[in-house]
């Protein structure tokens, strides 16, 4: 299938690592000019030199945290790139435990990162002809599980947001979804780190896992890509939920 990405320019946050960085490498797989930010400046350049093969990408060092910093890096981006077509807010503080200081970082890096992000993109995504907003939320903000607290809260807050951005800016053709992934598996990723640091919460997640394992990023990608491309212009407030069945509750 085509997904008619070619040539499309696309932001993507914290794209070094895992999900974001498999979803920088599937939108230039399609054709797509790709935009990535991450946090530290070797992580950068090494992703921007890594997949400088694979198309046209182009690494900035920004802390989407700090909402001049975001605006300013969309801004230069859609200058460089002569407009905007998609944005993908992926970056997470994935702050579990239920502490103060982890609730403040969750609603300013999950959330506000995310609100922040398509407020400096409107503009330019108004010029598209085929614009679309993407949110990485989580299984964990769609039912209650170990992560509930200040993690879930703002994981079921991108997904409310995402909702009534797609209702809000439908009549101008921008469409809006959320995809949230389940447990999923990289190196240098949570679940590596929980695997090793406290394997009995490791096991007990892969047992809860109907397929006997977690997913790839890659696999978190493909439905992302599908979702920003023109061939799903019907689809905008959706919550595509990507985890192998592991969540049983009934999505109406």
């Amino acid at each position: 299938m085509d997904l008619q990405l070619s040539g499309s320019r696309v932001l993507v946050t914290g794209g070094t690592r895992g999900i974001g960085r498999a979803i920088v490498e599937a939108f230039l797989d399609e054709g797509a000019t790709v935009g990535f930010c991450g946090r530290t400046a070797d992580a950068v350049s090494a992703t921007e030199e890594a997949l400088g093969d694979r198309g046209a990408v182009t690494g900035t060092v920004v802390d989407v945290g700090d909402g001049e910093a975001l605006a300013a890096w969309v801004d230069a981006s859609a200058a460089a790139f002569g407009g905007l077509d998609s944005v993908v807010a992926n970056v997470s503080a994935l702050a579990i435990p239920d502490t103060e200081e982890n609730w403040q970082l969750s609603l300013n890096v999950d959330v506000m990162h995310t609100v922040r992000l398509v407020r400096a993109a409107l503009p330019h995504l108004e010029r598209s002809p085929a614009p679309s907003i993407i949110a990485i939320s989580s299984v964990s903000g769609r039912e209650s599980d170990f992560a509930s607290g200040p993690y879930g809260t703002a994981k079921t807050a991108i997904i409310g947001y995402i909702s009534g951005l797609a209702l809000q800016l439908a009549d101008k053709g921008i469409r809006a979804n959320t995809v949230s992934p389940g447990n999923t598996y990289f190196e240098g990723g949570v679940w590596a780190s929980i695997e090793t640091g406290n394997p009995d919460l490791y096991r007990t997640a892969v047992g809860l896992n109907p397929t006997g394992h977690m997913g790839t990023p890659q696999e978190v990608a493909a439905p992302v890509v599908f979702l920003a491309s023109p061939v799903a212009s019907r689809i905008s407030g959706t919550n595509l939920v990507v985890d192998g069945a592991l969540t049983r509750g009934i999505q109406l």
